[in-house]
């Protein structure tokens, strides 16, 4: 896995476009997992979500903080309090009836992938063009497969010789974030949730000593709320 945050807000524009369902292509499909996400040690404000195969080769897509960071609550199967974008877009397509087939990733072009995402009404198959971040994120909420081409493998894939190197673990990508990475209320219930008392209670302290009093605040309502669940 690899993790690159950056603050950046990203605009996803989305395109129906009715296809025929026998319409294929000539480069095979392969079928990649998600295996999570991880820091980057080469691009500062970023992280990469990790893609791999069922063999050795692993796509790093690079992605937003807030992405990862919605990616990384569909991994852990954790649910905010209230909906973030993509909840709401899953919601929507549920209440409608559409079902996501499968997400595609088709083209990299100029460091950049280009996905989309098949849907179905039942009657018809359409093809919406995404983000793969924002793809990636919808698909893991709905259950479905994702692809790419071989030959986008064979230009972007990278060889992992250990895969037990690559961390797995999701925790790690909210805990290298700080308060100010975060600029979703919801998301910032979540990250707390994964600091242990120790670290909020040093946290406390510093944001005092800062004369930082909206975070002092923030840490010790949680302080309280976790003392409040073990009386119960």
């Amino acid at each position: 896995m690899i993790i690159y945050p950056t603050n950046i807000v990203i605009n996803c524009q989305l395109f129906f476009i009715f296809v025929p369902k026998n319409n294929k292509t000539l480069d095979t499909k392969v079928k990649l997992q998600v295996q999570g996400l991880t820091n980057s040690l080469r691009h500062s404000g970023a992280f990469a979500l990790i893609l791999s195969e069922e063999g050795p080769r692993r796509i790093p897509v690079i992605v937003g903080v807030s992405e990862a960071q919605s990616i990384a609550i569909a991994l852990e199967e954790l649910t905010p309090p209230r909906p973030l974008t993509h909840d709401l877009f899953v919601h929507f397509a549920r209440t409608l009836h559409i079902r996501l087939q499968e997400v595609f990733i088709y083209k990299f072009d100029a460091g950049v992938f280009f996905s989309e995402m098949v849907f179905t009404d039942g009657n018809h198959e359409f093809r919406i063009d995404s983000r793969t971040s924002d793809a990636i994120a919808i698909a893991l909420r709905m259950k479905c497969d994702i692809y790419t081409l071989e030959s986008i493998l064979q230009k972007c894939g990278v060889v992992v010789e250990d895969i037990e190197s690559i961390e797995s673990d999701e925790t790690a990508l909210m805990k290298t974030l700080s308060p100010e990475d975060i600029k979703d209320k919801e998301t910032l219930k979540v990250w707390l949730s994964f600091l242990p008392d120790g670290e909020i209670d040093e946290r406390m302290e510093k944001a005092i000593a800062e004369e930082n009093y909206e975070y002092a605040k923030m840490y010790k309502e949680e302080l309280l709320r976790r003392e409040k669940e073990g009386d119960a």
